[in-house]
């Protein structure tokens, strides 16, 4: 067998059936449309309605709450850090920062930045810079002799900028 000699299964490739061109065509007339109705008409939307009936999506019930300035963090444990740290996947001699983390594969998604959580234990001693760190992840951090910068205003920054702005 050669290249030139590949083709397609007979019938793999089908034409797309032009309708209404005729009643010679089998599809002429009324385009195989049926009679009447609102779906013979061009132009019709109907996707979930049920013929006036309450649809579907409408009557089943909703819960919670999307907060729509929400933050989307990546969120990555201390613990995970060490492990990444002892498997050589990441160099703890050097900063451990957001670009770091998502290149050795610890840290995915989070269009809001990486935020350091405190589950598990440290040993190492890393200079983490982050958008956002829990207080006992700072603690257990510093514990083993590191630092944490964060880099995301905190709460009170932000206040301190409205009370400012509205000055």
């Amino acid at each position: 067998m050669k290249l030139n000699d590949i083709r397609d299964n007979e019938g793999a490739r089908k034409g797309r059936m032009r309708v209404g061109r005729g009643i010679g065509s089998g599809k002429g007339k009324t385009a195989a449309r049926g009679q009447k109705g609102q779906k013979s008409r061009s132009g019709v939307a109907i996707k979930g309605f049920e013929g006036g009936q309450m649809p579907l999506h409408m009557r089943l019930p909703k819960r919670g709450f999307n907060n729509p300035f929400g933050k989307d963090y990546a969120e990555v444990n201390i613990g995970m850090v060490q492990k990444w740290i002892d498997a050589k996947k990441l160099d703890g001699k050097k900063d451990v920062t957001e670009d770091a983390l998502r290149e050795s594969g610890l840290v995915r998604g989070g269009k809001d930045g990486v935020r350091l959580l405190g589950k598990g234990e440290i040993k190492a001693k890393v200079k983490f810079v982050v958008t956002g760190a829990t207080k006992g992840a700072i603690a257990a951090v510093e514990k083993a002799g590191g630092s944490v910068e964060v880099t995301a205003p905190t709460n009170a920054e932000v206040k301190a900028a409205k009370a400012e702005a509205a000055k």
